[in-house]
């Protein structure tokens, strides 16, 4: 949970700090003002690009110094920070209590998890969207998944590299695979026990609001010895395709409407927005119950595409859940937000601490 947040040369925020609340944190503003870039920033406090994914030169402000900043402060004194200096703007720095850290070490402090509305296609998008999207899940649930990755994918390039040699070392091949199989198999294991407590967890519950998901993966199955095999033997395919062929890289996670037994890809518009907000909201209050800490949930534009009831399905099911950001251009869509909310008006780059309705 953030207590407080401070941006600095951050898009379009020269200098700005929130006073988050514990519940609710809701910006309004007009289209342009800075409200999705405040929770990109927040979602830089995870490991990963963000959520858009942006390069880290395109986050530092125009007119800046060059480089930004992104700090937090959470309970019991712990404060985490992040950005590029001038000079190196795709050199990403993270502290944590001010000493040097990796990325990775952020996914101890935090669990944030988010839906914007470029994810309205997820279900229709290559399989790698998918899979951003589940290790996204699986981050909140396991801190130690970001590392995981972040190795089987430096040991995959390093091969991939390798293989583009005409006579490459077996000895360093074989080391390199060794590290695939090994940190594979952990992104496997972890994968396979987020999608089954998720898909347990929505099973169980009642539909409020939402039609709900059936989640199941399809790709590689997490046998280590298979992989070691279609590592080995697939050298000379894999050199020639430029890529590694077999591996949990190439994992999908498969979403169904459950009633329907619909694929959400064949689903409408609609009805998969629906889908993956249920999804998220399920996976927000499974994170509550099983992880050391509540989420941080950020919520870019979504209250403006549902009617008044679902609307109040969301408010409804979010309270209590964690530290709950959302945003909107009218601040009338989030008066029925049960309890109490910290309100920000969000104007040109600008924070102001609105009124309660």
């Amino acid at each position: 949970m953030l207590i407080r947040l401070t941006l600095t040369d951050f898009r379009n925020h020269a200098a700005v700090t929130l006073e988050a609340g514990n519940g609710f944190n809701v910006l309004s503003g007009p289209n342009g003002a800075g409200k999705t870039n405040i929770l990109e920033a927040i979602s830089l406090l995870a490991p990963g690009r963000g959520l858009r994914r942006a390069a880290l030169s395109d986050m530092a402000r125009e007119g800046g110094a060059g480089g930004f900043g992104v700090a937090a402060e959470l309970p019991n004194d712990v404060r985490l920070g992040t950005g590029t200096q001038s000079g190196s703007p795709e050199r990403r720095i993270v502290r944590v209590n001010g000493a040097g850290a990796p990325a990775t070490a952020l996914a101890e402090w935090l669990s944030i998890l988010w839906l914007t509305p470029a994810m309205d296609r997820l279900f229709v998008e290559p399989a790698g969207e998918r899979r951003r999207f589940l290790d996204r899940l699986t981050l909140a649930l396991d801190p130690g998944h970001a590392a995981h990755a972040s190795r089987y994918d430096a040991a995959m390039r390093e091969r991939n590299r390798l293989l583009e040699d005409p006579a490459p070392d077996p000895d360093w091949l074989a080391a390199l695979e060794a590290r695939m199989v090994e940190h594979g198999l952990a992104l496997a294991e972890a994968r396979t026990a987020c999608v089954a407590a998720l898909d347990g967890r929505i099973a169980d519950a009642p539909s409020v609001g939402f039609p709900r998901a059936a989640l199941r993966l399809e790709g590689w199955a997490g046998d280590a010895a298979r992989l070691a095999a279609d590592l080995r033997g697939g050298r000379s395919r894999d050199a020639a395709a430029g890529r590694a062929l077999a591996g949990p890289h190439r994992v999908d996670l498969i979403v169904t409407d459950r009633e329907r037994e619909v694929p959400a890809a064949r689903c409408s518009t609609g009805e998969q927005k629906a889908l993956l907000l249920g999804l998220v909201l399920a996976h927000a209050e499974l994170v509550a119950t099983r992880a050391d800490r509540p989420p941080a949930l950020l919520l870019d534009e979504v209250a403006a595409h549902l009617d008044p009831q679902r609307r109040a399905a969301l408010f409804a099911r979010a309270a209590g859940i964690g530290q709950v950001w959302l945003t909107g251009t009218e601040p009338g869509l989030f008066d029925d937000i049960p309890g109490d909310a910290r309100r920000f008006d969000i104007t040109a780059g600008q924070v102001a601490v609105g009124r309660r309705p």
